[in-house]
């Protein structure tokens, strides 16, 4: 198939494309290069996906709707795989109308310009963080929004509200993903995991938030990649399908394990120092993906103990 990967210069995406480029697709990417993390590094991803002969690229903007319908017009697919996104919780309280622009505003260009070409699947990548201070545990799919305490939050909640409202009106086949603290190789270097790893090789202190109790579903980046997968072959086979997946691991991890998990993998321990937990962080994320196994056929296959080797193994290249 020829698919579109939108934010494709980007951690999971550019292990998407590379996924799906090895198994035969045609891969369009888009990507705008937000300065949110160093450029430097999306290139240097991108340069591994033109390596690939089915591969082509674009540099846009996706809350320009006029750019979007052209470029659709211009660039027919049979799916759209929409990973582009401003992530993280504590930058979006920060930066509210720049969320709304990239996670809102983008996503709905997206989805009218798909509904003016005629193209009528769509993947998107939605958030644990949804589930915010949720006290049931597992979260389920069917979880109501009522304790986000995020704007990133929230914005993904509103990009399924329109994936549901474009299903519903315009019959655009949809599958959101959930997807869980993802972790591995090219993940920003802002995130827990790729902080901790490249201090603990540079000796440089981390900041721990709290008493070290938030735990968080790490799921190692390959995993999720055949949960995408997954949603894909189930959309391309079910016409008139709208449905909601958890991609996790379905086992927290405390914020205490990670610690001595990441010592075991370096051999040396961590320098810390602690400080309160920030506004919007939640105390613990945990999926359950009986439905994500059962419709998709995903499951898990990276513990955390292979998954922060191989992640160390890149840390190590990359800062060395």
């Amino acid at each position: 198939m020829k698919v579109l990967v939108t934010g494709a210069a980007g951690f999971i995406a550019s292990h998407l494309c590379e996924a799906l480029l090895t198994t035969g697709h045609e891969v369009v990417g888009i990507d705008n290069f937000d300065p949110f993390y160093p450029i430097e590094s999306k290139k240097e991803n991108l340069e591994l996906l033109h390596q690939h002969k089915g591969f082509s690229f674009t540099e846009g903007d996706l809350s320009d709707a006029p750019f979007v319908e052209k470029f659709l017009t211009y660039h027919p697919v049979d799916l759209v795989i929409h990973l582009a996104a401003k992530a993280g919780v504590r930058p979006s309280l920060e930066d509210p109308i720049g969320y709304v622009n990239a996670n809102i505003t983008a996503t709905v260009s997206l989805l009218e310009g798909m509904r003016k070409n005629g193209i009528k699947k769509f993947i998107f990548a939605s958030s644990s963080s949804i589930y915010g201070e949720s006290k049931t545990v597992p979260f389920k799919e069917d979880t109501s929004f009522d304790h986000s305490i995020s704007l990133y939050a929230t914005t993904k909640q509103s990009g399924e509200l329109f994936t549901r409202m474009y299903h519903n009106l315009y019959k655009l086949d949809v599958i959101n993903l959930r997807f869980f603290t993802v972790y591995g190789p090219r993940q920003r270097p802002d995130l827990a995991i790729h902080k901790f790893l490249k201090s603990n090789l540079l000796d440089e202190t981390i900041t721990i938030f709290g008493d070290g109790s938030m735990a968080r579903d790490y799921t190692y980046v390959s995993d999720t990649v055949q949960g995408i997968i997954g949603a894909m072959n189930r959309i391309v086979e079910n016409p008139n399908v709208y449905e909601t997946y958890n991609l996790g691991n379905s086992h927290p991890v405390s914020l205490k394990e990670l610690i001595l998990a990441i010592e075991k993998t370096t051999g040396k321990p961590l320098i810390i120092q602690r400080t309160d937990v920030p506004l919007g962080d939640v105390p613990i994320t945990y999926a359950d993906i009986s439905s994500s196994k059962e419709k998709l056929g995903y499951h898990p296959q990276v513990s955390l103990e292979s998954g922060l080797a191989e992640f160390y193994k890149w840390i190590q290249k990359k800062y060395s």
